[in-house]
């Protein structure tokens, strides 16, 4: 009973190599989409715009302090999610392929343990290079965002004087 139980949950972790490779290369190419229009919002900005909640603000000035927070938060949760779940998923594509890689290593197919070797290191590799990336995209938008929200309040106080 132990081994079909043990089989099974080897067998089923099996399945899930495929579509975690697939979502850390999504979050990967997604990692330097998010650098392309971090970068270009920064360009922007330089020039005085790319101000995309004081836009929004300018536009809905009736929002409440509550509805900018979640405005702020709404433009970097892709971000934020990416920075939380590349890691984890690197984590898992990693784990996946050491159980064929040892049983490879035990009946001495050493072709076989450097292939699951590099299946799994690589996928941490890119998995964590697309965390980093996000992580520099979310902590300067959050800080651009905090920025914005001090100038809305700003101007929300010189009109009401």
């Amino acid at each position: 009973m132990q081994t079909l139980i043990e089989t099974l949950m080897y067998q089923l972790g099996q399945v899930f190599l495929l579509p975690t490779l697939a979502l850390i290369a999504i979050l990967f190419l997604y990692s330097f989409y998010s650098l392309g229009s971090f970068a270009v919002q920064g360009w922007q900005r330089r020039r005085g715009q790319g101000r995309s909640l004081l836009a929004w603000w300018q536009a809905n000035r009736q929002a409440s302090d509550d509805e900018l927070d979640v405005r702020a938060h709404k433009e970097l949760e892709a971000a934020r999610i990416a920075t939380r779940v590349a890691p984890m998923l690197g984590l898992v594509a990693t784990m996946i392929p050491m159980g064929p890689a040892m049983k490879s290593l035990s009946d001495g197919n050493l072709g076989a343990v450097s292939q699951n070797l590099m299946v799994a290191f690589s996928a941490v590799i890119l998995a964590l290079i697309a965390a980093s990336i996000t992580f520099l995209v979310v902590n300067v938008r959050r800080r651009w965002l905090a920025e914005e929200i001090l100038e809305i309040s700003t101007q929300r106080q010189e009109a009401t004087q």
